[in-house]
């Protein structure tokens, strides 16, 4: 019974097709890169999540889960000012991070101007399983992400930020925000695959 609707995200009538009748959006779409030039930032990322929230708006939907990126807090990793809590200023590393900032504080407006509810998901490393060791920290497995989906949808939360992450010994975003308000209880944990991925690496 799935509905399929091809389209431009910058083209407003065309999302606005696509959320049209819907109870809840989760919004995935953009260019996804770290290194994702100033364009492709603004068309795909900036103007897209735009038209997501005001399509939600003009078609009465009001719920939408946001797919941010723990890269809108990319610098603090870099300069190693570890841990990183949701609250703390946003610091992107590079255009990438700084739409996904964008996303977050239009939603917080779209939130407080018009009652909709958004859900930010800061969402770490999406793999089938770690792949390199930085991973160990960042995983977010298939059905940790399923869950984090499935929770921002019904909660009845007006506006939060969150990360997003599987249950990592090694981590260093805190996930008890997402715990507490949520009710996130992720299942997975990256090391289990320490041993598997720490040869790897050392192989290369």
């Amino acid at each position: 019974g799935e509905q399929v609707v091809r389209g431009d995200m910058a083209d407003l009538d065309t999302v606005f097709r696509a959320v049209e009748g819907v109870d809840a959006v989760v919004h995935l779409a953009a260019s996804v890169e770290v290194e994702t030039p100033w364009d492709l930032a603004l068309r795909n990322n900036i103007i897209g999540c735009y038209n997501c929230y005001e399509a939600c708006l003009q078609a009465g939907v009001n719920k939408v889960v946001f797919a941010s990126t723990n890269h809108v807090s990319g610098y603090y990793e870099l300069m190693g000012e570890l841990p990183v809590k949701p609250g703390m200023t946003v610091r992107p590393d590079g255009y990438y991070g700084a739409s996904k900032a964008f996303g977050e504080a239009l939603g917080r407006y779209y939130s407080d101007a018009f009652g909709m509810s958004v859900i930010c998901l800061r969402i770490g490393s999406y793999l089938q399983k770690p792949e390199v060791p930085r991973n160990l920290a960042t995983w977010l497995s298939p059905r940790d992400m399923a869950q984090a989906a499935a929770l921002a949808i019904e909660t009845d939360i007006r506006f939060g930020v969150y990360y997003a992450i599987s249950n990592n010994k090694r981590r260093y975003w805190d996930i008890s925000s997402a715990q507490l308000e949520l009710g996130y209880a992720p299942e997975d944990d990256a090391e289990d695959y320490a041993v598997e991925v720490e040869k790897a690496a050392a192989d290369r």
